[in-house]
């Protein structure tokens, strides 16, 4: 009668078993399933966002992917209380404002039109902003990494910081001769109001970064204090003599 009544038990424990890993299975499915809708719900809104405001969701994979890193470097920074975040914020908002001016309102082609007129009069009009702009910067970023190369390297710094100011000044030269508009121009800002309040504050971090107080908050100093106290206490009382 006993062994009937713990099979009877053991078989009911099984399916009680069996009843609890399937409810369980079916909870984390239903959580995988939420994480998955949220994550959708995250990308796929930073894309329509990006096709909506700025007119392409190359925008918001853009952005979305700069505000991702930015937030992984703020929380490490944050992590080991590095200041300067604040410079680094008001920093970067005036970076984007200038440049979203700048760019929207396309003032650098404006520039480099007018500038081309006089130094290029004899090219094409809709390709003397990108000639004038990339041949100006490229001679000024030539300048520079060559006397910023030798500065290093001699001979070698120079040819290397040349080739380097070329490169940049070609980029730079395009992208300041391009007519963008509103929408693009003021997305390229945000893009680069991002990159610079994370170097800006990576940059201020090395200098205000406390390591002997970063060290302080994970040694319990108080405790280790006190038991040393304690010890020395104990020390300096009388041992206990044997009872009588």
């Amino acid at each position: 009668m006993v062994r009937a009544h713990i099979d009877l038990a053991k078989a009911e424990m099984r399916e009680i078993g069996g009843e609890i890993a399937r409810a369980v299975g079916l909870a984390f499915g239903a959580v995988g399933c939420l994480v998955l809708l949220l994550l959708l719900l995250f990308v796929g809104g930073i894309l329509f966002l990006g096709e909506w405001i700025f007119g392409s969701i190359g925008w918001g994979l853009l952005l979305g992917c700069e505000l991702l890193f930015v937030a992984a470097v703020a929380a490490l920074l944050a992590a080991v209380r590095a200041g300067g975040a604040k410079r680094a914020a008001i920093t970067a908002g005036i970076t984007g404002l200038g440049l979203a001016v700048v760019f929207g309102a396309s003032l650098t082609n404006l520039l480099w039109t007018a500038v081309g007129s006089a130094l290029l009069p004899g090219v094409e009009a809709g390709v003397r902003p990108l000639a004038t702009g990339m041949l100006v910067i490229e001679v000024i970023g030539i300048v520079a990494g060559l006397i910023a190369g030798a500065k290093f390297s001699k001979a070698k710094g120079a040819a290397a910081g040349a080739a380097i100011g070329l490169a940049a000044g070609a980029l730079l030269g395009a992208l300041t001769a391009s007519s963008f508009g509103p929408r693009v121009g003021i997305a390229l800002a945000l893009a680069m109001m991002l990159i610079v309040f994370a170097a800006t504050w990576g940059a201020l971090a090395r200098t205000r970064i406390d390591m002997d107080e970063l060290k302080k908050r994970f040694i319990p100093q108080a405790t280790i204090d006190t038991t040393r106290e304690t010890i020395e206490w104990a020390k300096t009382q009388k041992p206990l003599g044997p009872r009588s």
